[in-house]
């Protein structure tokens, strides 16, 4: 049997990406076959899309790392299995690839049921930004665990983002402060109405200066940054003594010239990391965190997914050239009921 998947024709726009029919994967060891409903879009699939993100080995060259949809079999007896999921049961997961497609494998240990009242689209729109947050503010970056505990302060780049969107409500959910970067005045306020403190156009205001006066000078505890490039020796600049700049893209390029005894003076740790090819062991464990942690805030409804729209599968096109031209906020999402 087969189904319906989108295909990168050649490295290239979005007009590089064409609906055509491919085999239904089939799952093995530790994995479920999952009927897809939904998919999201991230900045690693227009990466893959131009050709700048090599698919790792072994892995489906059909892009998409994230989906919602319905467990139709798999190696439900599998160990990884601790949430006891069961054929039928509706998740979310976090893929390496694959989920541009009617049909998906998933690592059972990086499935997740639907938080409470949740349908297929909102579910779409959880794994690759909560994932990632979770992972890089308050494990990588240790937020709410430095010298300052709970009153911490984040900086994130990129706000009005999927998964700066997800940062804020998350942060200031545990109680820290908040301050976003977004590129225009309409963006920053919708930063602030998330909950970010004060919001920066980046486009108008030197961000560094900015947070200098909101902290008195004191800088902020962990960055999120997924600019790199000439934002890093700004952002030195602007953390706190301690603090952590957590580097997860690098739209502004691989190199920064940056002064070290800073870090040294200031004991600054500067580091970061890609999601896609850690362990299946790593991400279960991420996933059993948000479920405990997360999932209740998503149900409570304290916490929400920001989705800009919800387009049908057949228009991949259309939401890909949403993405590269940046003026949305939250996630961009694509459906096969519609």
């Amino acid at each position: 049997m087969d189904m319906q998947a989108v295909a990168i024709t050649t490295p290239g726009g979005p007009e590089v990406l064409h609906l055509t029919r491919r085999p239904i994967p089939v799952p093995g060891e530790g994995e479920v076959l999952i009927r897809v409903a939904a998919f999201g879009i991230n900045r690693p699939d227009i990466a893959q899309r131009k050709g700048n993100y090599p698919v790792p080995p072994g892995v489906t060259d059909i892009p998409g790392l994230e989906v919602s949809g319905e467990i139709i079999g798999g190696d439900l007896a599998h160990p990884s299995n601790y949430l006891g999921l069961a054929q039928g049961d509706t998740v979310c997961a976090l893929l390496q690839g694959g989920g541009y497609a009617e049909y998906c494998v998933a690592p059972i240990a990086q499935c997740l049921p639907y938080p409470a009242g949740f349908d297929h689209v909102q579910a779409a729109a959880l794994p690759e930004t909560f994932y990632t947050v979770w992972s890089n503010v308050f494990e990588r970056g240790a937020l709410g665990r430095g010298p300052k505990g709970r009153k911490e302060t984040l900086l994130v780049h990129g706000g009005s983002s999927g998964i700066g969107t997800v940062a804020i409500q998350l942060a200031v959910q545990r109680g820290h402060t908040v301050f976003a970067t977004a590129g225009s005045a309409d963006k920053c306020a919708f930063c602030e109405s998330l909950g970010a403190t004060r919001a920066i156009n980046y486009r108008e205001e030197d961000f560094a200066a900015v947070i200098a006066s909101l902290t008195g000078g004191q800088g902020v505890d962990v960055i999120l940054d997924m600019v790199g490039g000439d934002y890093l020796p700004k952002e030195l600049a602007c953390a706190a003594d301690d603090g952590r700049i957590v580097i997860i893209a690098l739209q502004k390029g691989v190199e920064a010239t940056i002064p070290l005894s800073d870090i040294l003076r200031r004991r600054v740790t500067v580091t970061g990391s890609t999601l896609r090819p850690r362990s299946v062991e790593f991400k279960g464990e991420l996933a059993r965190e948000l479920h405990a942690h997360v999932w209740p805030l998503l149900e409570q409804g304290v916490v929400k997914p920001v989705i800009e729209t919800v387009l049908p599968a057949s228009e991949i096109v259309a939401a890909h050239r949403l993405m590269d031209a940046g003026a949305h906020k939250g996630k961009v999402l694509l459906s096969w009921d519609l």
